[in-house]
């Protein structure tokens, strides 16, 4: 579907889910944990951001890293899977390498005219890590984490971060997230929102609806036509 509105100046994206593959730990996991890959997997993603919602609500910050080894330490215990300190450390590591999805190079490539910039809630390290590991290294104009503001998104500190880095108008940036609830954030602030939904998921009743819904990241150059 194509938006009515002028289009955006600049794309923020989110990472995880939206550019890179969570579920590409599975691989991992099942290694050590024969056939509980997606198991370990979902919950340890629904853990990991759980944590930041309550995280940034008691106004306790630790990084995404320490985020995501907890909610990893919380699966393994819930599903009484024994994580030692080299599985766990095996397991982390495997979220520096996460795959991209399949439409992400065509995608980025076809808004090359435009300032490209990942705005997530994982650290910089982790961010530069799985950006190298993926071969997209040199495509984003800045690579933001929310370290930066010591808080998670949704919160309004966090988008305008890339309001910052890209000094242009919040209006005129183009915000793209797999993530409804990210994506939800993101109209709040102001950004123009591109939800893109791969698995045809429900939308969440928050009261926001996005510009557009995509079912691939590929749908994103119909947005920089005028």
């Amino acid at each position: 579907m194509k938006s009515d509105k002028k289009p955006a100046k600049a794309f923020v994206f989110d990472a995880y889910g939206t550019l890179f593959d969570v579920r590409s730990v599975i691989t991992t996991i099942n290694q050590k944990f024969p056939g509980m890959g997606p198991a370990v997997s979902s919950q340890w993603r629904a853990k990991q951001l759980e944590y930041t919602w309550l995280r940034s609500s008691m106004s306790i910050y630790e990084d995404f890293w320490k985020v995501t080894e907890s909610a990893l330490i919380f699966t393994c215990n819930d599903m009484k899977l024994r994580c030692d300190a080299v599985t766990r450390a095996q397991l982390m590591e495997s979220y520096l390498h996460l795959d991209p999805f399949p439409e992400v190079r065509e995608a980025l490539k076809s808004l090359s005219g435009h300032p490209l910039v990942i705005l997530s809630n994982g650290t910089l390290r982790m961010l530069q890590a799985v950006v190298k590991s993926a071969g997209l290294a040199g495509i984003f104009a800045h690579v933001i984490s929310v370290d930066e503001v010591r808080t998670y998104k949704p919160s309004a500190e966090a988008y305008e971060l890339a309001v910052r880095k890209l000094l242009v108008d919040r209006k005129d940036i183009g915000f793209v997230s797999s993530n409804f609830w990210d994506a939800a954030g993101a109209a709040v602030f102001g950004f123009k929102t591109y939800w893109v939904n791969r698995s045809g998921a429900t939308s969440d009743e928050l009261g926001v609806t996005p510009d557009a819904t995509l079912v691939a990241l590929t749908e994103l150059v119909e947005f920089v036509k005028t």
